[in-house]
């Protein structure tokens, strides 16, 4: 069964990849990220072909996002969502994520997201990678409760997990924002008012909110992020090889 799901989630990977081929040319500012050595990430050995040379964060990472000339915090986890963990992080390392905006925000009719990270800033976009021009889109990446590995490519649903995910959609989750195509996700993140637990198996949670959530709740529809910055873990960014 594990092989059938892997060979699901190549085949929708590539098709999201194609989908994605004519997305919008954004000039990224020159990469300096911390030199990254190669490893696996824990991730199952059937995936490591489609994702060479994808970032991975192999351990956790601490980012600081400055939003209205005060500071959020977000501790990363590539311990349990390793490839979406080093995309967010690689992402930061760029500077891709400095001065674009938070371009949805939901409070009505109760607190649900702040969402950011579109370089068009109309949550159509994402990050085009400047070396192979192409939209970088990564896998649904989710982990279940007490499983050594995170499944990829097909929501819980989808492939009927029972488990609750490891990472979960309690208040102060930061996740990826994606498509109706699970493996679609490419920059955009978005981080919740308040527990939304029918996101959980769905969308892939990779870290959470540690200081400045009062910053999160006062975020408004256009608000800049001034800069995010890798302040702890830069050495645990790594490519997968």
């Amino acid at each position: 069964m594990g092989r059938i799901l892997v060979v699901a989630f190549v085949l929708l990977w590539l098709m999201g990849c194609q989908a994605n081929a004519d997305s919008l040319n954004r000039s990224a500012p020159s990469p300096e990220p911390t030199a990254m050595t190669s490893t696996n990430c824990n991730i199952p050995p059937e995936l490591v072909q489609p994702l060479r040379g994808y970032p991975c964060l192999n351990g956790k990472a601490v980012v600081e996002m400055v939003v209205n000339g005060q500071t959020i915090t977000l501790e990363v986890n590539g311990e349990d969502a390793p490839v979406t963990a080093g995309n967010f992080v690689d992402l930061v390392q760029r500077g891709f994520y400095d001065n674009l905006t938070f371009h949805r925000v939901v409070r009505d009719p109760q607190p649900f997201v702040v969402q950011g990270g579109d370089p068009k800033g109309n949550g159509t976009g994402g990050f085009v990678d400047p070396q192979t021009r192409r939209e970088r889109v990564i896998p649904l990446e989710i982990k279940p409760e007490g499983a050594a590995q995170a499944l990829y490519g097909r929501t819980f649903p989808e492939q009927n997990i029972r488990q609750a995910p490891k990472l979960r959609h309690r208040r102060g989750a930061l996740a990826m924002a994606r498509s109706q195509n699970p493996n679609s996700a490419s920059s955009q993140f978005y981080i919740t008012l308040a527990e939304t637990s029918f996101l959980d198996g769905n969308y892939a949670v990779f870290g959470y909110v540690t200081q400045g959530m009062d910053v999160v709740d006062r975020i408004k529809q256009g608000d800049r992020i001034t800069r995010a910055r890798v302040v702890q873990g830069a050495e645990n960014l790594t490519t997968i090889q």
